[in-house]
Parts: structure tokens; sequence; C-alpha cells
């Protein structure tokens, strides 16, 4: 070490020490003699480190392989080199305290090889001084929006749906198939209400209408990402607000003449406009409180960005603790359990998040765009349940609050449709129409209302329109499909350019098909031979056991029975046509099969049809003068077989694309339902046929296993 001064004497001059006599005879220096014969102090203090830098690693290294009892070791060395090691890790080798206890000792060894997690509190201490680097706190400014005192929301405003318990999205690991029908790999948390997963294909079940935007959640849903509702000030988080306009991407001509102008695309704008359109919708979500606490927010905040959701959930627990009135902490805590719930597939923690997102929007500092915000991501993840009437609940608590906002009336409208009621969506897309007569969103909704009313004729232009607008929202495969269906019904030829712009949008997979929930890459024609199918076993069972099939079914025509039931999905133009169902979406449809075991006894041992969770097996009569409107199925994973029962010799044809053929008895007549196909019945009696749906021929048995009925 170096000579001291001496301070007693106030000395200027240092005093030379002595020489004195080592063990070996030799004069040496007093301060060599005191450094250890021959060390510096400077020296002494590099060994210090070494050793201490060794202990660092060898407590590592026992820690891994279990060698010795490093507790002991790690006492015995601090005590054989008498120093202080926590101050000396508290100087120089403080990256080594992974627990933040001040020294490196066995826990810290724990940590470092991965055994034992990094406690909460030294996960936000780092985050927080990250961030400091990066941004520095946002002082509260006076001119900033203060909290706005709101209505509280009663405990009781969010109804419980009695399926709450019996709804399990995240309880299935089956694959299920994306928003085009395309199978996901992975296995994916999917919305289980049975509503939703059946397709119907009345324009008026607005749930069951292929290509909406609910449907699609029905599908494949992972859950939502909920990054749309996160802190603006923390970098490249999306903006809440549900009118934000996204960009709309060209469409490619049909005709010159033909395709309308869309709404000015955001890649034509220019950049600071951009800039200052985002700039003003950015959501304040902090009090004038919580901005004092922004970096610790900011820092719980980076967690759960990064995907470390279980620290996230810690950290705002932790803050939520410290600030138990801050919205803006327990709207992050629900957040972060949000992400948990995906994460874990769990429907325990994402019922959590939900019950914590209603906390954050009772709270009483809570800024009108943070309730907005939580009471939006509720809604949608109560949707996402199944939870139907406790969404429109919330929904209907926020347009309470927010009245003008024309987006929450929209989302408050398909909340409606959603439970089947027509009446109460027609009811708010009125008052959006009133008030925002141009709104896109509200006119294809509204449109689609009045075709399912049956009234064609009035629900073209809001349809049309509605498409035209380009409007968020409005490009969805299901309001071309209804508008093309609803021009061929005025016999307006202009239907097939409608048709094909939504081919174009990537809706449809050509002109002619037009089904919307689809596997990619299957074989694509509309008439099949039993060769192509590979199911010529099957055929040759039902058209060789025909007349026994005929009997049974003529044997339960009577109309008293009650067993043939007018077709439901208004396809007809007009005439009579009664349907007996058999098997609906994979599985027996109740008792039917008592009144024909013959033919039920037949279909049994062929599971690519009894076994169709996309399809159904079922009698079809259909009475002189009936004509049915051009139409596609819901899906190209099913062929459809109609084989002839009672088929009159002339007047009965029916068209798939354009290419028109005749039934005949004892045949099997085989096409892909998914494209247009259109029936005609002008004979002088009934025809009887029975069909059969039977899985496309290239699906796999995973695939069969994982598909999703309709």
């Amino acid at each position: 070490m170096a000579p001291r001064k001496n301070f007693r004497n106030q000395a200027k001059k240092e005093v030379k020490p002595a020489a004195v006599v080592n063990k070996n005879g030799v004069k040496v220096e007093a301060s060599v003699a005191a450094s250890g014969g021959g060390f510096s102090g400077t020296k002494i203090f590099t060994w210090f480190m070494v050793l201490a830098l060794l202990g660092v690693w060898s407590s590592v290294a026992v820690v891994w392989f279990d060698l010795v009892d490093y507790d002991n070791v790690i006492a015995e060395r601090a005590k054989e080199f008498r120093f202080n090691f926590s101050e000396v890790l508290q100087g120089k080798l403080s990256a080594y305290d992974a627990d933040g206890d001040g020294d490196f000792d066995v826990e810290d060894a724990k940590v470092l090889l991965g055994l034992k997690e990094r406690p909460v509190s030294v996960l936000l201490r780092e985050a927080k001084e990250e961030y400091a680097v990066k941004e520095p706190d946002a002082a509260p400014t006076p001119d900033d929006d203060a909290a706005v005192p709101l209505p509280p929301i009663s405990d009781d405003f969010i109804p419980d749906d009695s399926r709450d318990e019996a709804t399990h999205p995240y309880g299935d690991e089956n694959n299920a198939i994306d928003t085009k029908g395309e199978l996901v790999e992975k296995a994916q948390p999917q919305q289980t209400v049975e509503e939703s997963k059946q397709y119907n294909n009345q324009p008026g079940s607005y749930n069951n209408q292929p290509g909406s935007p609910e449907t699609k959640e029905t599908e494949a849903e992972s859950v939502p990402e909920p990054e749309a509702d996160v802190e603006p000030e923390v970098e490249s988080v999306p903006e809440p607000e549900a009118d934000v306009e996204p960009e709309v991407e060209s469409v490619p001509e049909l005709e010159a003449e033909f395709v309308p102008e869309l709404k000015e695309n955001a890649e034509d704008q220019p950049k600071d406009k951009l800039k200052e359109k985002a700039k003003k919708k950015k959501p304040k979500l902090l009090n004038k409180f919580e901005k004092t606490i922004k970096t610790e927010i900011d820092a719980a905040e980076k967690l759960r960005k990064k995907g470390k959701v279980e620290e996230a959930v810690r950290a705002f627990e932790t803050l939520v603790l410290q600030y138990p009135q801050s919205p803006r902490c327990r709207y992050g805590k629900a957040l972060a359990e949000d992400g948990l719930a995906e994460k874990m597939l769990s429907n325990d923690m994402l019922q959590k998040a939900i019950g914590t997102y209603k906390e954050a929007s009772e709270l009483p500092n809570a800024t009108p765009d943070l309730i907005k915000a939580t009471l939006k991501k509720r809604a949608e993840r109560q949707q996402f349940l199944g939870r139907m009437r406790g969404a429109l609940a919330t929904l209907e608590k926020l347009v309470q609050i927010f009245p003008e906002d024309m987006a929450l009336k929209n989302d408050l409208g398909v909340a409606h449709l959603l439970i089947g009621d027509n009446n109460s969506a027609k009811r708010v897309y009125e008052e959006v129409l009133a008030t925002a007569p141009s709104d896109g969103f509200a006119k294809v909704h509204y449109g689609f209302i009045l075709k399912s009313e049956n009234k064609i004729a009035e629900s073209i232009p809001f349809l049309r329109d509605g498409l035209e607008s380009g409007d968020p929202g409005t490009d969805d495969g299901r309001f071309y499909f209804h508008l093309g269906d609803a021009l061929q019904r005025m016999g307006d030829d202009s239907a097939y350019k409608w048709y094909e712009r939504g081919h174009q949008r990537g809706h449809f997979a050509s002109v002619w098909q037009r089904s919307l929930y689809n596997v990619d890459g299957l074989k694509a024609q509309p008439w099949w031979t039993p060769k192509d199918t590979g199911y010529m076993d099957l055929v040759k069972t039902l058209e060789r056991n025909w007349r026994i099939i005929r009997d049974e079914a003529q044997s339960v025509m009577d109309r008293t029975t009650g067993l043939f039931v007018p077709e439901e999905e208004n396809l007809r133009e007009k005439g009579e046509w009664g349907q007996f169902t058999l098997w609906q979406q994979g599985k027996k449809a109740g008792e039917s099969c008592r009144s024909v075991p013959k033919t039920c006894g037949l279909l049994e041992r062929y599971p690519e049809a009894t076994g169709c969770k996309r399809g159904q097996i079922k009698f079809s009569v259909m009475q002189p003068g009936t004509h049915v409107w051009p139409h596609t199925g819901p899906t190209n994973c099913r062929l459809r077989m109609h084989l002839g029962l009672v088929i009159p010799k002339t007047g009965c044809k029916i068209r798939c694309t354009n290419d028109t053929r005749a039934w005949e008895e004892g045949k099997v007549l085989i096409f892909d339902d998914s494209f247009e196909h259109e029936v005609w019945q002008d004979a002088d009696s009934y025809r009887l046929i029975f069909i059969v749906d039977v899985w496309h021929p290239e699906l796999t048995q995973y695939q069969r296993q994982t598909l999703s009925p309709i």
C-alpha cells in the first residue's frame, strides 16, 4: 500500500521509513516489508481481484457440477483472504450480482445457470435503467388533459353468459383452419361456441356467414395480440382506435368503366400528412399522477412487449400493489394476463384478464381513452370466449359513455348480429347512417340485414356503396357474396363483375368457386367421376342398393310424419323443396335413422361420408315448378353425391358452372358444390334424390379430424 501522510502533524513532507531486516537477513524498506516482501499495494489488490474472479466462476462450476459444499467454500475463501467479498463485488464485480442482494453467492450462481428466476425488483430496475437511457422521463405538463370523471360502471352490468363454464377456447389443442380455410400447423385456441362454428346459408344469420370478421375468429383464431391498446408513449405501439383507416390495397381493374374509385389510399397520402393524422389520434392513457410514475410503467410494459409475460404479470402486480388507484397499472396487468392466457392456452387466465379490464375501467381517475381501450378489449375477449351477451352489454356501456363514436356503434351493431338480433342491429345502423350517411361499414351491414329480410332490390345500393367506399371492415368476402347474389336474383349480369372483383381481392378461388371456408391446394373441378374420388366402394354400394334406399324414403314422405321439412336456406325462387336429414356435421341427426334403418345401415361403414363434419346426408324431394337460385356451398373440403331415386323423364336438370346435366334413377352424380350450381324442376311429378356429402379425397386423416364442423 502507498505510504500514508501524517495528517496528525500536518506534515507537508513524507517521513521516510526506517530500513528493516527480513528473515533472510536482507535490508528492505519498511513499506516493502509491509507489502509482503516485494509486492506493491497495487499488485496485492490485483491478486485480490484475480482471486475474487476465480471465486465467481468456481461458484458457478460447483453449482453446475454439484462438486462440493459451495456454501462452506465461499465462506472459507472469504475468511482466508480476509477481505470484504461483498464490497469487492459492489465495486468491480457487480455484474455477477444476479439477485440484487449486494454480493455474489450461491443464489447468484443459480440464477446465472438458469436454475432460478431473477427477482421482479431486479428486472424492473434493469428495465427502468435501460429505458431511462433511451427515453428520459416525461414530466407532467399543466396543459395535459386531466382525467374526466365518468359515471362508474356497476358491478352487475356485465351479465354472465350461461355458457361460460362450458366454453373453452383453449381447451382443445387440435389444429384449426385459418381465415381462408388453410390448415394451421400449430395448435391454436379456438372459439367453440356452437352457433359460431355452424354455417347457415340463410343471409339473415350474420355470425354464420362465410368471411365475416367474426367467423374468421371462429375458424382459427389465436388470441389477438393485445398491442393495440398499449400506452402510446412506449415505442411502436399501435393505436386502440377502431376508426383508424388501414391501408387499402388497389383493386385490379376488371373494366375501365366498372371499377369504382376507392377512398384515398394511405399509400397515396404524403408521409407528413399520415404522421399528423396518427399524432392526432394517439390515445392518452395516463392521468396526471401516472405521468410521475411513467418510467416504472414503461419498465413493466417493456417486459410484456418482449414476450416475458410471466415477469410482466408479476411486475404489474407489484405496481398495482404500490399504486392501487392507478388505472394504467391495472390496465397493464390485464394486458399481461391476456398475453399469459395466450401462452398458457388458459381459459382461467383469460377470464382473470377480463375481470382486470373491468377493474381498470372503473377506477375513478381513468382517462376517457383508457376507458375506451379497456372496455373494447374486454368486449373483444368476451366474444372470443363465446360470451356474446356479456360482450353486447360491454359495448352498450361504451356507446352510453361515448355516444358520438360511430365506430363503437358499428361494433354494437355487429354484437347484436352475433346473437341473431337483426332488428336491434338494424336500428343501430339506421342511427349511424342518420348521423354519418357515408359510413361504409354501416352501409354494408345495413344492406346485409335488408337482404336477410328478402328486400333484395333495397339491399343492393347499400352493399354496393359500402364496398365502393373502401372503409375499414367493408372489404369482406361475405359482402361481395351477397351483393353478387342479390344482383343475380334481380337478373343483373354485373353480379359476375363483383364476383370477379371479390376473386381479385382474394376472397374467392375463382368467379365460379366462391366458397370461403377452404383448404388451399385441393383439386378443384366442378364435376367428378367415381374413379376421381377414390370412393368407388361407396358409389357401388349406393347404386346396388338404390331401390332399398328409395323405398325407405318413400315410406316416410307422408306429409303427416313431419320428417321432410321445407328448405330453410332461402335458396328457392319458387316451388316446394323438402329435406329429411340423417347425418349433419358428422353426427346422426337425432332419431332419424330409426325411420330408415336399412339406409343408415348401408352407410355406417363409410366414415368418409358419416364422419364428414362439413357435410350432410339427406333425402331431397322437389315438387314441380321449383327453381333454385344459383348458389355455392360454404367449403371446398367436401364433394356432393346425388343418387337418383325417383326421376321424371324430362324437366329436371342441374347446372354446375356452365355444364348442365340430368339425374338418372340408380346412378350417382358427383360435383363440387363450392362451385356455382342451379336447379330446375319443370316436370309434372316430384323428383326424389339421396344426397351424400363426402370429404374431399385429398384431405389427410389429420385434417379430417381437426377441421371445424360446418
